[in-house]
């Protein structure tokens, strides 16, 4: 895929993940022309300012070249691609949608299916690393899709991730975001079921989060958590209640391929008690509080005494 100096970007969602994204985009990609548009459209000013124009529909993105898309969960994607003035009506053959949204394997498979028959290329190109990499413009970004697809996304991506791979053929690449995500919910529901016990039976927090974090027990997920656990904070990380997706995709691939999950089963309880006690609009972090309140104890530090228990 050949794309004219002045090339029509369009970046479809700009929630917590998709804001910092489209702002590295608009400010690398010299001599292209960037489009955002959201459901809210409170962050329309600052794109603005910067040069960027904005949209309120799908149907204002007609002429656009290449799409990133940003946005919450299948439904939305579904209903952004393949929906009634979607972009699969919008956008003309030749153009290219990548998704950077978190959503089942197969539902990417589907969607790419769909807009193949109109002549239009999709990658599915979930990212990771949480916001504060968003911001800075390193993200890992796992891409699934034909390698001439591919070819036309990397360097688009390479504005917004550092780490960009090819994983294989579409559908690959939210497989391995997955994979990724249920590894660091296993680690946050250990974290959740572990310190509890430790604060139980006397253990200081904060020497024993320093222990973990300089030992062999430490995980992306306890450095990432651990300092805010601590301080009784759990508003910073991707709700539980948008995560939980992932979960169901792995309850359902594991029924539907008769693959045992034990593990990630045992996890899943804490996360779903978390979020039937109604933690759901926190973080990972806060499914500590499921075996906190079990055993009737806090793992706080107690240099925060006042800590924060939003």
């Amino acid at each position: 895929m050949a794309y004219p100096d002045t090339t029509h970007l369009a970046f479809i969602g700009l929630g917590q993940m998709g804001r910092p994204m489209a702002l590295n985009l608009c400010r690398k990609a010299d001599g292209a022309m960037l489009t955002v548009m959201s459901a809210s459209g409170r962050h329309h000013a600052e794109f603005t300012a910067l040069g960027a124009r904005t949209a309120t529909a799908v149907a204002e993105l007609v002429g656009a070249q290449v799409a990133f898309l940003c946005l919450p969960d299948e439904a939305a994607v579904r209903e952004v691609t393949l929906g009634t003035a979607g972009l699969e009506a919008v956008l003309a053959p030749g153009s290219l949608v990548i998704d950077t949204s978190t959503i089942a394997p197969a539902a990417a498979i589907e969607i790419e299916a769909a807009l193949a028959r109109r002549g239009i290329a999709f990658v599915d190109a979930p990212v990771s690393g949480m916001q504060a990499r968003a911001i800075d413009g390193t993200l890992t970004a796992m891409c699934g899709a034909t390698a001439t697809a591919y070819a036309a996304a990397e360097p688009w991506l390479r504005h917004m991730a550092s780490n960009v791979l090819h994983m294989g053929g579409v559908g690959s690449g939210q497989l391995a975001k997955l994979v990724n995500q249920l590894l660091f919910d296993i680690h946050c529901a250990a974290l959740a079921e572990v310190l509890p016990m430790a604060a139980k039976l006397g253990a200081d927090p904060d020497k024993l989060a320093a222990v973990v974090n300089s030992g062999t027990g430490r995980s992306y997920a306890s450095e990432f958590f651990l300092p805010r656990i601590l301080r009784g904070h759990f508003t910073d990380g991707y709700s539980l209640q948008h995560a939980y997706k992932d979960v169901v995709t792995a309850a359902e691939l594991g029924a539907s391929e008769r693959i045992p999950m034990p593990v990630l089963a045992a996890a899943t309880v804490t996360y779903q008690t978390a979020l039937a006690q109604g933690h759901g609009a926190l973080d990972k972090g806060a499914m500590i509080r499921v075996h906190e309140a079990l055993l009737g104890v806090q793992f706080r530090s107690p240099s925060h005494p006042g800590a924060s228990t939003s």
